[in-house]
């Protein structure tokens, strides 16, 4: 029972970690960071899971850093209009040109 306990809390901590938002500026920063902290998450539980067995580790690393890239990436669905066309988020330099960022995090200048 108190293995159960243990295993638990140690799935709550990594799953707790894989959700944390990243402070990049683009989807692929958080995608990244989600998928090393996954990984580092769900080598911790698979370990504890497998009483330290390496198949199990890597086991839980795998499975832990694609949850942590899916996870970090939720948020990261292009804007749509209401007629469903899509719609650049509008940012200005300190010049006052207008840019928006693609969904790869590149900048482009309208024109």
């Amino acid at each position: 029972m108190k293995k159960r306990a243990t295993i638990l809390a140690l799935a709550a901590f990594a799953f707790g970690l894989s959700t944390i938002g990243a402070e990049a500026a683009n989807c692929q920063g958080r995608r990244d960071t989600g998928t090393a902290v996954g990984a580092v998450g769900g080598g911790l539980v698979g370990n504890a899971a497998s009483h330290g067995s390496a198949g199990g580790t890597i086991a839980g690393a795998v499975i832990g850093g694609v949850a942590g890239n899916v996870i970090g990436g939720s948020n990261c669905a292009p804007r749509y209009s209401s007629n469903s066309h899509y719609v650049p988020r509008r940012h200005y330099n300190a010049r006052g040109v207008a840019f928006y960022y693609d969904r790869y995090g590149h900048r482009h200048f309208y024109r």
